[in-house]
């Protein structure tokens, strides 16, 4: 799937018109700590740090929307358009937005004119686990700062798109690669590794954005040692506490999809991919810390606290998506929470400030492979739904067959949630499958896939695979739900005007009354929309 883009699945935010000229170009800390309340510029993914996709922005409601039309498209075309995840960051009219094989673009926001491009020189033998996409740079001082799927955090001028400087990240022969936005957190530059079905080990570091220099670096499996200011820090975990042998040193983790940070809690968010490999009877114990969620500090990188969402998984459930921070108002407290939406299918609330486990809601149908979470947030294992042990096999080259759902593809994937305080809930771009799943014997092999699985995806339901829905942080209860006949994979915006704003795998950019879920509007831009919407205040943001 493609998506054009600089309607950017934005909505191109939103043909608001106003002339603009290239002021003197930069972002500071106060802009981007600001930039959820902030409706003249987006400068951060998630429109704010903590990642709730909220615009306070009203100009567009629920009585005007029905005239909302396209401004103009842009097309990233050529033989390298693949999926365009990107999430848009817009300063001083003028939107920054990354593309498939490691590209990168400034456009004007007003007539969609290319302003410049910048192409990475990828070397032959890159190894992206999951496709060529990017989900998007970070905007600081006068850079925009991505990654590429060679394992390089590139900084560019913002005006003129020349590079200031490049980092290598890791050896992309070993499997590593990059694909996530980055972050700017207390002047730090915040990013992850993708690449754990490799059996690469996740990480967390910080660098200086000015020179790209390392100031930090965190492994989230034990046994591993961390890095501070050039010298060895401290070891992440115990040793072989949960993992057998050597079985940590290719542990996975990979921290693919990027973070959050809440100021209020000053935890930076993680969430960590899968173990490795897939085949879990090789690796008993939780493997910490895959499939977690963990709260890093942003000055030392020290793991604060972790919740493990599937401890020793053994259906490929990533634990990287989203962490956001709300305030959860129930039984008459506020809690400082935080929510996310599992690939296992499970909605988990936890008390952002030590982690500790709140709830945990199916938002998917027919979860079949835990029953439920205990008071102390255990998942309640079905055994009979793990993929059986190769080794008991009549020919040990096959596990038993298993049909678990959802599939490894997860009750929602990469695709961000956006939460409205507006009307308190979550929306969730979810989908309803589930998949048949083997184990076979693996080995390590330094730059080979490290699963020890074989799959096949199945539909839940004959009529709809795509499912969009508002859930209830406090109840876990969905409010209301759209179902679409193709799967969802563009994120969600909610805004002020009572409005939510998502793409569909068939090519329309479609408009829902947050509260009810009516379509409002929809257009179609001719191609599968699989990116986040964003909008802002050009009039505002002329210069």
């Amino acid at each position: 799937m493609t998506s054009r883009s600089a309607f950017l699945a934005a909505c191109a935010a939103t043909a608001l018109l106003a002339g603009l000229s290239t002021p003197a170009f930069a972002v500071t800390d106060e802009d981007i700590a600001n930039d959820a309340a902030t409706t003249n510029d987006v400068v951060t993914n998630g429109l704010g740090n903590q990642g709730q996709r909220y615009s306070p922005l009203k100009t567009l409601n629920r009585n005007n929307i029905k005239g909302l039309i396209p401004a103009y498209s842009f097309s990233f075309g050529g033989e390298k358009q693949r999926g365009q995840e990107s999430q848009a960051l817009v300063k001083d009219g003028v939107i920054y937005v990354t593309g498939s094989y490691s590209r990168a673009w400034a456009i004007n926001s007003r007539t969609g004119e290319k302003i410049w491009e910048y192409n990475a020189r990828l070397p032959e033998g890159i190894l992206p686990c999951c496709d060529v996409v990017n989900r998007g740079g970070v905007l600081y001082k006068d850079m925009f700062i991505f990654g590429t799927l060679d394992a390089q955090m590139v900084a560019l001028d913002a005006k003129n798109g020349k590079v200031k400087w490049k980092k290598q990240i890791d050896d992309f022969k070993s499997g590593f690669s990059y694909t996530a936005s980055p972050m700017i957190v207390k002047g730090k530059l915040i990013s992850g590794v993708s690449g754990g079905e490799f059996g690469v080990v996740g990480r967390v570091e910080a660098r200086d954005p000015e020179t790209g220099e390392i100031i930090w670096k965190r492994p989230v499996i034990e046994g591993h040692m961390g890095e501070l200011n050039g010298k060895p820090s401290t070891v992440t975990g115990k040793t072989n506490e949960t993992w057998p042998g050597d079985m940590w040193k290719y542990g996975g983790g990979a921290t693919w999809l990027g973070g959050t940070y809440d100021a209020e809690t000053n935890l930076i968010y993680f969430g960590t991919g899968n173990p490795g490999p897939w085949n879990s009877w090789m690796r008993p114990g939780d493997n910490k810390w895959t499939s977690s969620r963990i709260a890093l500090d942003p000055d030392t990188g020290e793991i604060k606290w972790g919740f493990q969402t599937t401890p020793h998984d053994g259906w490929d459930y990533d634990g990287v998506n989203e962490f956001v921070s709300f305030d959860l108002k129930k039984d008459g407290k506020t809690i400082k929470a935080g929510a996310t939406a599992d690939r296992n299918g499970f909605f988990f609330v936890l008390d952002r400030t030590n982690g500790k486990f709140i709830s945990a809601t199916p938002f998917v149908a027919n979860v079949n492979w835990a029953s439920g979470y205990t008071p102390e947030g255990r998942p309640i294992y079905i055994e009979a739904n793990r993929p059986g042990d190769p080794s008991k096999s009549a020919d040990g080259k096959k596990g038993v067959v298993v049909r678990a759902t959802p599939g490894f593809l997860g009750g929602k994937n990469w695709n961000p949630v956006s939460y409205s305080p507006d009307t308190g809930l979550f929306y969730i771009p979810s989908n309803e499958w589930g998949m048949n799943i083997w184990n076979e014997p693996i080995a390590y092999k330094k730059g080979a896939a490290y699963l020890g699985a074989g799959f096949e995806i199945k539909p839940t339901f004959e009529d709809h695979i795509g499912s969009l829905k508002a859930m209830d942080p406090a109840t876990g209860k969905v409010v209301w739900e759209y179902k679409n006949k193709a799967p969802l994979w563009g994120g969600v915006l909610t805004t002020a005007g009572g409005l939510l704003f998502t793409g569909t795998s068939e090519g329309y950019i479609k408009a829902f009354d947050s509260k009810t879920g009516d379509e409002l509007w929809k257009f179609n831009v001719g191609t599968g929309v699989v990116s986040s919407p964003i909008t802002w205040n050009r009039t505002a943001s002329s210069g």
